[in-house]
């Protein structure tokens, strides 16, 4: 039988993939890979030389002298520089072709109340987007806090380092995002703690100059310390430069 080419569509599913589970689960026993792989038509094996090709695009990977496969097709750099340029727009766009594929509808219960139009559209791409953000993030963090390690999901939130109203074209970029618990990612938020560009945290002097029970073992002692650096899609030093230039209480 005659190899078939992948299509633009296909490659972009695939990313979707890549970038909502960690790198050591781009295997072709990941039930993740199967299921996709059965979706697409294309064999485990197939589909997880395409995750490996990415992989081999992935600068914070090549820092760490991690590789994936040598030979990506030109088609799969395209497709990663296409992300990296509008993080926005090719998130939504590789969740909605992948819930086509998948005979799946976008829209949940609550959207569905909404009549056809621009309201509903607006909600749906919101919602979606924020989905595909989480899973990016929190699969780069393996699903660790990066500043205590605390790794109950129901504690866990992708914060972003530039907020969503101010970077539409790095919404949904996971370079934009850390893996936070719950307090520190409101203190991130508030602008109470920060993260350098070298990856130390920071309190801010409000902080410091706070006492009281719990503050010590939760906050204090986490000045200066070094957060855990995803092994791919690392938080960019610039946008946490903007954090601390901008939202941080220094």
């Amino acid at each position: 039988m005659a190899r078939v080419n992948w299509t633009r569509k296909e490659l972009i599913v695939a990313f979707n993939l890549y970038c909502k589970i960690p790198f050591g689960k781009i295997h072709n026993k990941n039930p993740d890979v199967i299921e996709l792989a059965g979706v697409l038509g294309r064999t485990p094996s197939s589909l997880s030389w395409k995750l490996a090709n990415f992989a081999s695009l992935d600068p914070s990977l090549k820092k760490r002298n991690i590789s994936g496969a040598t030979h990506g097709s030109g088609l799969e750099r395209e497709i990663w520089e296409e992300f990296n340029e509008n993080w926005e727009r090719l998130a939504f766009e590789s969740e909605a072709l992948r819930l086509e594929m998948s005979g799946l509808s976008p829209l949940g219960e609550d959207e569905q109340l909404f009549p056809e139009g621009k309201t509903r559209d607006a909600i749906v791409r919101t919602r979606v987007n924020q989905g595909f953000f989480r899973a990016a993030v929190l699969a780069a963090h393996s699903a660790k806090c990066c500043i205590t390690g605390i790794a109950v999901g129901e504690l866990l939130c992708a914060s972003h380092i530039v907020p969503w109203s101010q970077d539409i074209k790095n919404r949904t970029n996971p370079r934009n995002g850390l893996c936070l618990n719950a307090f520190h990612d409101r203190a991130f938020d508030r602008g109470l703690l920060t993260i350098t560009p070298e990856y130390e945290v920071k309190l801010s002097t409000k902080m410091t100059g706070s006492k009281g029970p719990g503050l010590d073992s939760f906050i204090h002692k986490y000045d200066r310390a070094k957060i855990i650096v995803p092994s791919r899609f690392a938080p960019d030093p610039l946008f946490l430069q903007y954090h601390h230039d901008h939202i941080f209480k220094s």
